[in-house]
C-alpha cells in the first residue's frame, strides 16, 4: 500500500523564500507549467505585489518530496477569493503537479483547496489548455464552472524560414526582404549573459518607456515595483534556462532588448523595449523580434510559440491560431453565491465590452459618412 501524501498550508514568506530548491524540482517534472509558475518568478511577484497576511501556498509532499503545489494569495475583493500568485503581469496561472505522481498529487491538492477555501471562492484566472489545475477542476465535487479569460495566439516552435513559408507568397517575400534590410543596416543581436541580465533589463524598461512616448502605454510596466520584480526574477530564470534576453545592437549602441520567457512546451516573447531610432531607419522590429524568438524554439523540443495575451492586429500577420485562456471558479455549497456573484460580474463585463465595440463601430461609420 502506497504511504498517503501529506498536505501542508504555508503562510510566512520566509518559508517560501526557503521552497526555491524543492520548487524547482517540481517545477522540472510538471511538463504543463509555464515560466509564470517558477519559483523565481512567483516569489519576485509576491516581494513587489504581496499583502502582508495574504499569501496561502499549498504544498503536497510524498515523504519529504514536493509533488505538488498551489500558489495562491487571499483577495476581499470583489468578493473574498483564494486567485493565484502572479497577478495580471503574468500570461498564465496554474498549480504544479509532479507527472509521475498523478492522480494521487492531483486527489490530495484537490482536498486540501477544499479545505482552505471554507469562506471563499477560489478563481484561477488565465489557465492555459491543458494546465495541470483543469485536473483539480475535473475532481472538484463542489459547485464549480469555467468561462473564457483572455485571448493568447500561439505559432507553431519552428524556426524563422518555416514561419515565413507558412504566409502567402507575397507577404513571405515582403519578410523576407524586411529580413535582408536587418541584414543590410547592421543589426546584431547577442543573448545576455547572467551577470549582465540586470542592467540590461533596466535598459529594456527604458526603451520600453521612450518607445510609448506619447502613447497609451500599460501604465504598471512603468512603475518602480515592476522593475523590482523584473530584475529580481529574470537573472535566476535565466541561470536556470526558463528565460533569455537579448540586446540589439546598431552601431555598436544597444538599440533594443527583448524578454523571452521559456519552458518545456512554449517559448513567449513577454517585453521589449525598442529605441526609435530603429524605425527611423525602416527596421521592422516586430519580424526583427519574432526571428529571435523563433531562434529559442529550434533545439528545445518546444510545441508552441507564444505571442502570450492580446489579440493586437499585427500579431495576426503570422496567421497564429488563437488559443483561449480559462477561468476556472471552484465553491463549496456554502460558497455557492460567490460563485453566482463572480458569474454576474463576467456577463456584466462582457455585455459592458460589447457595448462599447458596438458605439465604436458606429462611430466609425458615422465618421465614414460625413468624409
Amino acid at each position: 500500500m502506497k504511504p498517503t501524501l501529506t498536505t501542508e498550508l504555508v503562510t510566512d514568506e520566509d518559508a517560501f523564500a526557503a521552497l526555491a530548491p524543492d520548487w524547482g524540482r517540481l517545477y522540472r517534472r510538471c511538463a504543463t507549467a509555464t515560466p509564470f509558475q517558477s519559483h523565481a518568478w512567483l516569489h519576485s511577484w509576491w516581494l513587489s505585489y504581496g499583502r502582508r497576511g495574504r499569501l496561502r501556498l499549498l504544498l503536497v509532499r510524498d515523504g519529504g518530496e514536493l509533488v505538488a503545489a498551489a500558489p495562491l494569495t487571499a483577495v476581499r475583493r470583489p468578493l473574498p477569493a483564494l486567485v493565484p500568485l502572479g497577478g495580471a503581469i503574468s500570461d498564465y496561472g496554474d498549480v504544479l503537479v509532479d507527472d509521475e505522481h498523478g492522480e494521487r498529487a492531483v486527489a490530495a491538492l484537490t482536498e486540501a483547496l477544499a479545505a482552505v477555501a471554507r469562506t471563499a471562492l477560489i478563481d484561477f484566472r488565465e489557465v492555459r489548455p491543458g494546465g495541470a489545475v483543469e485536473q483539480v477542476y475535473e475532481r472538484w465535487h463542489g459547485p464549480r464552472r469555467r468561462v473564457s479569460d483572455s485571448v493568447c495566439l500561439e505559432l507553431p516552435a519552428v524556426p524563422m524560414e518555416d514561419l515565413v513559408a507558412r504566409l502567402p507568397s507575397a507577404k513571405a517575400q515582403r519578410v523576407r526582404a524586411k529580413l535582408r534590410k536587418l541584414t543590410a543596416l547592421g543589426v546584431q543581436r547577442t543573448a545576455v549573459r547572467p551577470e549582465e541580465v540586470d542592467s540590461a533589463l533596466r535598459r529594456l524598461l527604458e526603451l520600453h518607456r521612450l518607445q510609448w512616448q506619447g502613447r497609451k502605454v500599460t501604465g504598471e510596466h512603468l512603475r518602480s515595483r515592476f522593475c523590482e520584480h523584473l530584475v529580481r526574477s529574470v537573472g535566476p530564470m535565466v541561470r536556470a534556462g526558463d528565460a533569455v534576453v537579448t540586446e540589439f545592437r546598431l552601431d555598436d549602441d544597444v538599440v533594443a532588448v527583448d524578454l523571452t520567457l521559456l519552458s518545456r512546451r512554449l517559448a513567449g516573447g513577454y517585453l521589449y523595449g525598442a529605441h526609435p531610432r530603429l524605425r527611423e531607419s525602416k527596421a521592422d522590429v516586430a519580424v526583427m523580434l519574432l526571428d529571435a524568438c523563433a531562434e529559442h524554439t529550434r533545439d528545445g523540443g518546444r510545441a508552441a510559440l507564444s505571442l502570450l495575451r492580446g489579440n493586437e492586429p499585427y500579431k495576426h500577420h503570422w496567421r497564429p491560431e488563437p488559443v483561449v485562456n480559462q477561468r476556472l471558479l471552484l465553491a463549496r455549497r456554502r460558497t455557492a453565491p460567490l460563485l453566482s456573484a463572480a458569474l454576474y460580474d463576467v456577463a456584466a463585463r462582457r455585455r459592458g465590452k460589447e457595448l462599447l465595440l458596438r458605439l465604436e463601430q458606429r462611430r466609425e461609420r458615422a465618421g465614414g459618412g460625413r468624409s
